[in-house]
């Protein structure tokens, strides 16, 4: 499937179908008239959602089609309550519109205590649509009937976001299994040789350890942010031997102290 690239907010407004706009750590799309959706990876804000809610209500303008819609959220690293309260007040203010407009929704969640809030919007939000949540994009999009839109949307998030799709599907991996984490564990869940995956890592100008230490830090803000754990839980929570390598690891990735971080979040 091919979805082109539009040139700016004009472009994908006067005509949105075929094509994907891509912006600060979220992508929106119209891949054919019966399929919508969007796509959110790092840490969006607030602004960030407030810039693309306009984009979104393109799928209720009148003469739309009834159409399924994919969310892809598996890159996201950290939940702002504040930027899924506009997901949520966008929902409920055109509630009745979805529920004429979008025939169901595909949810692909990140790994994890994020994944498992993610998850839990539609419960807390409310669903006018039939959700169904998934943890790989080709299987949504199979459910969905259109399994090639994965590779091309993969391409697409990839080319805007700046991350090889190998290191997304590493860090993915991470996610989920910060608990047991060896460069042989995860070359093997990705079905590639282990000096095959360095090499691909090494060419996007990261490691394999550097990516591990980013996903322990990755989980300690959603910790700092989410929980009322001491610094030294959280500390051992991520997998670090003390809570001073846990200090040293943060401040270096971040750039200022976990105590800092959650008072600032």
């Amino acid at each position: 499937m091919r979805v082109r690239s539009a040139a700016d907010v004009e472009d994908y407004r006067d005509d949105p179908t075929g094509a994907y706009l891509a912006l600060p750590r979220a992508l929106v799309f119209c891949a054919r008239r019966t399929l919508w959706g969007f796509c959110l990876w790092g840490a969006p804000t607030e602004a960030d959602l407030r810039r693309i809610v306009p984009l979104l209500a393109l799928e209720l303008a009148p003469g739309v089609a009834p159409h399924a819609s994919l969310v892809d959220v598996r890159r996201l690293e950290v939940g702002d309550p504040r930027a899924f309260m506009v997901l949520t007040k966008y929902l409920r203010a055109n509630f009745d519109a979805f529920r004429t407009r979008v025939t169901r929704l595909a949810l692909v969640r990140p790994a994890g205590l994020l994944g498992a809030t993610v998850a839990g919007f539609y419960q807390i939000a409310g669903a006018p649509y039939p959700v169904r949540v998934f943890h790989d994009l080709a299987d949504a999009s199979t459910w969905l009937r259109v399994r090639e839109l994965a590779p091309a949307l993969d391409a697409a998030v990839a080319a805007a976001s700046g991350v090889a799709p190998s290191v997304m599907q590493l860090r993915r991996w991470l996610d989920a299994n910060l608990d047991d984490t060896s460069l042989a564990r995860a070359a093997r869940a990705m079905s590639r040789a282990a000096r095959s995956l360095q090499r691909d890592l090494a060419a996007a100008g990261t490691s394999f350890q550097a990516e591990v230490d980013a996903a322990r830090v990755r989980l300690a803000q959603r910790l700092l942010a989410n929980s009322d754990s001491t610094l030294t839980e959280i500390a051992y929570d991520v997998g670090c031997a003390s809570p001073q390598h846990f200090s040293t690891l943060f401040r270096r990735v971040v750039g200022v102290a976990p105590s800092a971080w959650r008072k600032a979040h």
